[in-house]
């Protein structure tokens, strides 16, 4: 097995105590454990993250990076990626709860499938508490359904991927689109000829609030959604009838309608359900 490095970023929001449930899910909680844990710390925190921060800065396995200011979600990750060591990286959020054997198996499928560079697996989305499932984003497994998928939604589950440094790197890496770096970052690799793969299995928990839907939704988030649209288009990844396809689904679900609508919009359409 590889030695691999686990990229996270926090900030002065997060919750002390969920912030060490995820970084022990990705360190003693792991039947296979990283080789070094990058945490960004997105601007100053304070309290509770900050004395826990501290403690992690005595155990050589972590790099604590503390930023200035505030970066945001592109810009926080990239330091946390150009910090690493090692050419295979995971991501991991501030507040989720990694399965015990996800790098055993993602370590595995690396190494019988050495032309993928990027693989990342299925996740359960909680409240409050892991055992209160209230359901599943599934996505594709295959490179060929992940290609296809990527021209209508997001085809990787972030908080679950594990990548090749060099090739995230030969795209720009992480670059601000607002709440959809991630799925800019996919679209470019794609464009590359990136090989991409996902787990059947549920790699992550990942805790979800009321507020989830909310952020879904909004004028800027529109904006930013149809910014990748015309971002494919242009290029020539879709053609006019998907793209005019996608951006009136994203006009209808993150415009039109109220939150607590979008809320059973996402819940019956987008998720399967516990």
């Amino acid at each position: 097995m590889k030695d691999f490095s686990v990229c996270l970023c926090v900030y002065h929001k997060d919750n002390a105590a969920d912030f060490k449930t995820a970084v022990d899910s990705v360190t003693t909680g792991q039947t296979i454990q990283p080789s070094e844990v990058i945490i960004v710390a997105d601007g100053p925190v304070f309290g509770d993250l900050d004395k826990y921060l501290t403690t992690l800065e005595e155990n050589k396995k972590f790099k604590i990076i503390r930023l200035p200011k505030n970066l945001g979600h592109a810009g926080a990750r990239q330091v946390s990626i150009e910090a690493s060591s090692h050419d295979l990286v995971a991501i991991m959020d501030a507040d989720d709860i990694s399965d015990p054997n996800r790098f055993e198996k993602q370590l595995k499928f690396f190494d019988n499938n050495p032309h993928i560079g990027v693989t990342g697996g299925q996740i359960n989305e909680f409240i409050d508490h892991p055992a209160n499932i209230i359901g599943s984003r599934i996505v594709p497994l295959s490179d060929r359904e992940i290609k296809s998928y990527l021209k209508k939604r997001c085809p990787f589950n972030q908080m679950t991927v594990m990548f090749k440094k060099d090739q995230i790197s030969s795209v720009g890496g992480y670059i601000d689109w607002f709440c959809n770096e991630d799925y800019y970052l996919w679209i470019r690799l794609a464009e590359k000829g990136c090989k991409f793969a996902n787990l059947p299995d549920t790699l992550v928990n990942v805790r979800v609030g009321k507020e989830m839907y909310a952020r879904r939704g909004g004028w800027k988030y529109f904006k930013s959604e149809k910014g990748l649209q015309d971002y494919m288009r242009k290029k020539k990844m879709i053609g006019k009838v998907q793209y005019l396809f996608n951006v009136a689904v994203r006009f209808g679900v993150q415009v039109v309608i109220p939150n607590s609508v979008r809320g059973f919009v996402f819940k019956t359409l987008f998720r399967k359900n516990k």
